[in-house]
């Protein structure tokens, strides 16, 4: 009787201790899910998604939050969409597309991404350049170079995803932080922040309107979720716990960070009407409330938003196409590293030669960026919808929000096409 009482409670030990292990494991095995989501958000929250948010708090207030909020919740969806493309279809998202609409509009699509990301390298190589300049001294172009050139060296290196997804993580973590701290300090009015979540267009903001949606609603990052979801391997099985632990907090924690710089803008320069020419003026925001510590703070993380983003785009411009042009939708190929380094090169060449405000430059590139969204936009909706996909495929009320998506997307096609041809002015 002795020997089993007593044996009672080292078993019951046992069984807590094997327990708690269970949950320390099925932890550890949804945090690992954590990833591919991230990287987007990286990439979305890069130089010209704050420089668009510190121009539209500055020269309207609170008014344009509203449009944060919807593309949050739209990249939301979309995202999801292509994490299950990823999860379900039998080759990558292009290589589908190829399969079931035709080679001919599989290449189109690479085609369409490799134009948006050369877009996005404009910002992306102004943007890391200005911020050293401002740090250390010495030319914006000079630090646009090195910053090229450390981007080359780190794509070059075997096993390049994985090693780009720890960089792009660390840099979210480290923006999330300091961008949140700042906006606290600053000490906006939050109930006109509230009231700025409903839909109102102020004249003149056409341009800036269309930048916050090419960079918080990116279709060419959504599309290349698929591509990070496959080389991480996920099953259908993972698929719930990847919308909780990645989908969900790596879209939402840069809409949540544009909102604030917003609002950060609004409480400094709030309705003056200016719109910043250059990093300096950007930088100045922060500063009214935590001297030059924050206007550092805000340099470091206006670096990091970057170079994270220099990372991510290129690696996605790269493969992409290279998967459209038949090439394969592998990293670590010799042929995508090329188109890399001409994304690379393309980013570098603009900063060094185009005249004018780098700010505006920024921005304008990111407006830009809608004009072929729409067909990726479709694309993506049309691939999600595909019977390949067995229970992954659309629900009706997933194609409800797909259908709202694909009308914004649209519509800032058109207002950037009217406001370029000078029947919408800005």
């Amino acid at each position: 009787m002795q020997n089993t009482s007593s044996t009672g409670p080292v078993m019951t030990n046992a069984s807590v201790a094997h327990d708690d292990q269970a949950r320390s494991t099925r932890l550890l095995s949804k945090l690992a899910l954590i990833g591919p989501a991230f990287v987007v958000g990286a990439w979305q929250f890069g130089p010209g998604n704050l420089a668009s948010a510190i121009e539209a708090g500055s020269a309207f207030g609170y008014a344009l939050i509203w449009v944060i909020v919807v593309s949050t919740v739209l990249m939301i969806f979309f995202t999801d969409m292509s994490v299950r493309v990823g999860i379900a279809a039998p080759s990558t998202m292009i290589g589908t597309i190829k399969q079931t609409l035709g080679k001919p509009i599989g290449v189109l699509a690479g085609v369409s991404v490799f134009f948006i990301t050369l877009c996005f390298s404009v910002g992306n190589a102004a943007g890391s350049g200005l911020a050293l300049s401002m740090l250390f001294g010495g030319s914006a172009v000079m630090w646009t170079l090195v910053c090229t050139l450390a981007v080359a060296f780190i794509l070059l290196v075997r096993n390049v995803y994985r090693m780009v997804e720890r960089i792009l993580l660390a840099m979210v973590a480290m923006m999330a932080f300091g961008f949140i701290g700042s906006a606290f300090m600053a000490r906006p009015d939050w109930g006109a922040g509230l009231a700025g979540t409903l839909p109102s267009l102020p004249v003149g903001s056409e341009i800036l309107l269309i930048a916050l949606v090419g960079t918080n609603f990116s279709i060419n990052a959504a599309f290349f979720t698929s591509y990070a979801t496959r080389t991480r391997k996920t099953t259908a099985s993972r698929y719930r716990d990847t919308t909780i632990t990645d989908t969900i907090p790596g879209i939402v924690a840069p809409g949540i960070m544009t909102a604030l710089v917003i609002m950060v803008a609004a409480a400094v320069l709030g309705h003056t009407g200016e719109r910043a020419q250059n990093l300096a003026q950007l930088a100045n925001v922060f500063e009214p409330f935590a001297g030059p510590v924050g206007s550092t703070i805000f340099i470091l993380g206006f670096f990091g938003a970057a170079f994270s983003s220099m990372l991510a785009n290129a690696t996605a411009g790269g493969t992409l196409l290279s998967d459209g042009l038949g090439w394969g939708g592998s990293f670590d190929m010799l042929r995508t590293k090329l188109l890399v380094g001409i994304i690379l090169t393309f980013g570098l060449a603009v900063v060094a030669f185009a005249p004018g405000s780098r700010i505006q430059l920024i921005i304008f590139a990111q407006a830009m960026t809608v004009l072929v969204a729409p067909l990726l936009g479709i694309l993506l909706v049309l691939m999600a919808n595909n019977k390949l996909l067995g229970e992954l495929r659309n629900t009706w009320w997933q194609n409800v929000f797909a259908i709202i998506g694909l009308v914004s997307i649209i519509a800032s096609s058109v207002l950037l096409v009217l406001s370029l041809t000078g029947v919408v002015t800005r």
